[in-house]
């Protein structure tokens, strides 16, 4: 097995497609890394295959996303009505699925495997055993860690799941984490072994996500050029807690009665996990709350648009429980937005020192922070500054870049391990490294 240039890279997104649409359902962030990091490989010269589950019976066979990157659908289970929780039931199914198509490659035809969360590691562990070829997995969120930082109204991530990423993590080659602190709760919750964790942050496509004229984008928004404008992007559902930007705009109204007429709350997205049984409530909360007329709900919109949509606002609202990174903290800054985000999960990276961390999900405190952005201009156009500095670290070449030397990298220790196998059966570790 040559280890010296990753030729062919077959992706795993086993729950969720890259062809779908982000922000809704169980598209999201995920969506986002293996669509960019799919292209970034193409580009230099690595064909890559992403296997997801057939959703529809329209859908063809095979998509080409982009040159070089082919998205293989694989039928497991109906095509309509399962849910993610219904999924672990189908993996048999799917891993036979990508078998078949590998039973018909020619020997050596793909060089390594990167399955994205833990449903996709399950078949990736069964993949890349069978090809004898390295797993690098990346789990984007961890039931342990979810568990821990549960929002109200959430049910706990089954011992299932729990017990089917310690599985993965065992049998990865090497496991890509987002910042420093996803390394440490690998080790520290899930015993993974340091010389396999590498901290590899995502990235931002910083040639359409981008600085413009706000007021422009008002405009091409049908917004009024003096709004004061708060943004949620993101799924409906308690974990991403859209409530708190909600609730604090109904507190800045009652500090602030004169802006009723000036503010506009933007939330760009749809139900999705527990908030599917009532996908209304956010509606339902902005009428309790009187701000019914403020609160505008949009569902996903396409990137271009998502972009006017981060110019024109005067910050946006991060307020989740729990990421592992922070895909729309980034994408507003790239764009100038200043952000203000919990200071949760990996949160803390993605914003840096460009943005504001709330400590907690308290209505006063989220109200203090947009009270002061909205109140001071000088300010803002400070964070801006900044935060268009800090994104221009985060670009997907970047990210790409970094990936593929870990993807080399696991194919030498791989290597060196079938020459000398280590007493323990376990393969030479490469140490983390970080970037930026």
């Amino acid at each position: 097995m040559g280890c010296d240039r990753i030729d062919r890279v077959a992706m795993l997104s086993v729950h969720t497609s890259p062809l779908e649409q982000p922000g809704t359902g169980d598209a999201g962030g995920l969506n986002v890394y293996v669509v960019e990091v799919a292209r970034q490989l193409a580009r230099r010269d690595v064909e890559v295959e992403i296997f997801t589950r057939t959703t529809t019976a329209e859908l063809p066979a095979t998509v080409e996303l982009a040159p070089g990157v082919l998205v293989r659908h694989v039928t497991a289970g109906p095509y309509e009505g399962l849910g993610k929780q219904d999924l672990p039931g189908q993996l048999c199914a799917f891993a036979a699925g990508v078998m078949r198509t590998g039973a018909h490659a020619p020997e050596d035809h793909y060089s390594l495997v990167h399955s994205h969360y833990w449903l996709s590691g399950q078949v990736g562990w069964l993949a890349a055993d069978r090809w004898q070829v390295p797993l690098v997995h990346t789990m984007h969120t961890m039931a342990r860690v979810k568990n821990l930082h549960l929002a109200q109204g959430e049910t706990r991530e089954p011992s299932g799941r729990e017990i089917g990423e310690l599985q993965v993590v065992e049998a990865a080659d090497r496991l890509i984490a987002n910042t420093l602190e996803e390394r440490h709760e690998l080790i520290d919750l899930y015993d993974a072994e340091p010389d396999k964790v590498v901290v590899v942050p995502p990235g931002v496509d910083l040639s359409l996500f981008s600085p413009g004229d706000p007021r422009a984008a008002r405009q091409a928004l049908g917004l009024p050029p003096e709004a004061k404008v708060l943004l949620f992007v993101g799924r409906i559902q308690p974990l991403k807690a859209p409530e708190v930007l909600v609730k604090a705009a109904a507190e800045l109204l009652r500090r602030h009665p004169e802006w009723r007429r000036q503010l506009v709350v933007a939330v760009l997205g749809g139900p999705s996990g527990s908030g599917l049984a009532h996908p209304r409530w956010l509606h339902d909360l902005a009428q309790e709350l009187g701000i019914a007329d403020q609160v505008r709900f949009l569902p996903p919109v396409p990137r271009e648009e998502l972009a006017q949509w981060y110019r024109a606002a005067d910050a946006v609202a991060v307020p989740s429980h729990s990421e592992s990174f922070g895909l729309v903290a980034i994408e507003a800054q790239a764009c100038g937005t200043p952000v203000v985000a919990a200071r949760v999960g990996g949160l803390p990276t993605a914003v840096g020192d460009a943005g504001i961390l709330v400590d907690g999900h308290g209505v006063e405190q989220w109200a203090d922070a947009l009270e002061d952005l909205l109140l001071d201009p000088q300010r803002r156009e400070c964070l801006s500054r900044k935060a268009r500095g800090h994104a221009a670290l985060f670009g997907w070449d970047r990210t790409t870049e970094r990936l593929y030397e870990v993807y080399v990298e696991a194919c030498r220790a791989r290597a060196r391990a079938l020459d000398s196998p280590s007493p323990h059966g376990s393969l030479t570790g490469v140490p983390a490294a970080v970037i930026p």
